[in-house]
């Protein structure tokens, strides 16, 4: 056929989303900063559950004084607004650190204000299971309290657990998305969703160049993706239906 959907010039190079303002192919950054952008939720979401898991599962087995302490430390941090206080504690890492430490601080700060909605959802149901009969067998048998809540309560609501680390992936992603944008987060030569869709910010730019806003959208399909496959889990884990 001699008629062609895409022809670059003869002896030129194919770019399918164009080039930066630097020449280089936009398609291949945007496949290469997936990288870091999922492996920030990824990496975020496992310290947040260990936290989530850890604090959540002191609170409802212990209760009293714990619980209460626990308790007033997540109103405290679901008191600030979110992002504010991911500006403020992005703003204090070092300009002088490498690329790989700005992203491990990142993840950490992430990480840091992201449990608490998880050990809520581990709390209550730490309240309820720790007065069923198995586990009150468990402690009269000598079980201590660390065996009893990794043997037998938290495998007993593991799928719940699963299900609600899913949901909060797509939270870490966005806001190392949102952090990035505002010149916060990552820096260059790393490259994510958030680095690349820093350049965008100047509407002058986005006039002249739209396709360097093209990396919203592999950001919109991992959100969408993520919450579909947490529902999904969510749905498949319920025992009422």
């Amino acid at each position: 056929m001699d008629f062609h959907f895409v022809c670059p010039a003869e002896g030129g190079t194919l770019f399918l989303l164009g080039t930066d303002r630097l020449g280089r192919d936009m398609f291949s950054r945007v496949v290469y900063g997936a990288r870091i952008s999922l492996l920030i939720g990824l990496v975020g979401i496992a310290a947040s559950l260990f936290l989530g898991l850890l604090l959540g599962g002191l609170a409802g087995y212990y209760g009293g004084w714990v619980d209460s302490g626990i308790q007033r430390l997540i109103e405290i941090l679901r008191s600030f607004p979110e992002l504010p206080l991911w500006m403020a504690l992005s703003a204090i890492l070092p300009v002088t650190w490498s690329p790989i430490l700005v992203f491990f601080g990142i993840t950490l700060i992430l990480a840091l204000l992201d449990w608490t909605g998880l050990a809520r959802a581990v709390r209550s149901k730490l309240l309820a299971l720790r007065e069923e009969d198995y586990c009150a067998a468990a402690r009269l048998l000598g079980a201590r309290p660390k065996r009893i809540i990794a043997r037998h309560l938290l495998p007993g609501f593991a799928s719940h657990i699963i299900a609600s680390a899913t949901l909060s992936i797509p939270g870490m992603i966005l806001g190392e998305t949102a952090l990035s944008f505002l010149g916060l987060g990552l820096r260059p030569p790393i490259t994510s969703w958030g680095v690349l869709l820093n350049e965008a910010q100047n509407m002058n730019v986005v006039a002249l160049y739209p396709w360097l806003i093209l990396p919203v959208v592999p950001v919109i399909v991992i959100i969408l993706a993520f919450n579909f496959f947490g529902d999904g889990l969510r749905d498949a884990a319920d025992p009422y239906k």
